[in-house]
């Protein structure tokens, strides 16, 4: 089950609304040699109304997973090319096992990662497979930067209309906003150029 507490997710999906980008992993195959540090990852996504068909390779599943989301979305969204895993857990809940070995027990995945100004967001999935929730970890933090870019710079846009329009009610309203959105994004550059705007 897919954990999602991260800071500003509700502003995020407010303002995006029915252009917030929802990414859902449908299929995922892993091939690993054992005797080399090269893992590939075939992953099917839902995107919205379609599926998305993705590869990657990388040291281990979750850079493999995440290269495969890099290529495919990373061109589009910047701040993906700025964030950095900063940790990796696995806890399994020995408890919930169901066969007397206990391999079969639900695990916990967590990944913090690092926007560009070093803040840590934390995302993880639970299930019985360590592969899938990961995997799914992985997709839910792309998602999460993908959609902080997207409303961040809906709210540029919508302030410089308000601005231009000289209405002060809504100039007001998205400087709060852009200002909350602003730590949750990872996309230094396009920060830069736009807050010269503000």
């Amino acid at each position: 089950m897919l954990q999602r507490h991260q800071e500003n997710l509700e502003l995020i999906r407010r303002v995006l609304d029915k252009d917030y980008v929802e990414l859902h992993l449908v299929t995922l195959c892993v091939e690993e040699n054992a005797d080399e540090t090269k893992t590939t990852a075939t992953l099917q996504l839902s995107d919205g109304d379609q599926t998305v068909s993705l590869s990657g390779s990388g040291v281990g599943l979750v850079d493999a997973v995440f290269q495969a989301l890099l290529d495919r979305y990373g061109r589009e969204y910047q701040s993906l090319n700025s964030i950095e895993l900063a940790d990796f857990r696995v806890e399994a809940k020995m408890d919930t096992k169901n066969g007397k070995v206990g391999v079969d027990s639900m695990g916990t995945v967590r990944l913090d990662v690092h926007n560009s100004e070093g803040k840590s967001f934390e995302f993880s999935d639970e299930s019985r497979s360590v592969s899938r929730s990961a995997a799914r970890a992985v997709v839910a933090a792309v998602e999460y930067f993908v959609n902080a870019e997207r409303a961040f710079i809906t709210l540029h846009r919508a302030l410089l209309d308000a601005k231009e329009r000289k209405r002060v009610d809504l100039v007001t309203r998205y400087t709060r906003e852009l200002a909350e959105v602003v730590k949750s994004t990872s996309f230094t550059e396009v920060i830069e150029n736009m807050k010269k705007d503000i």
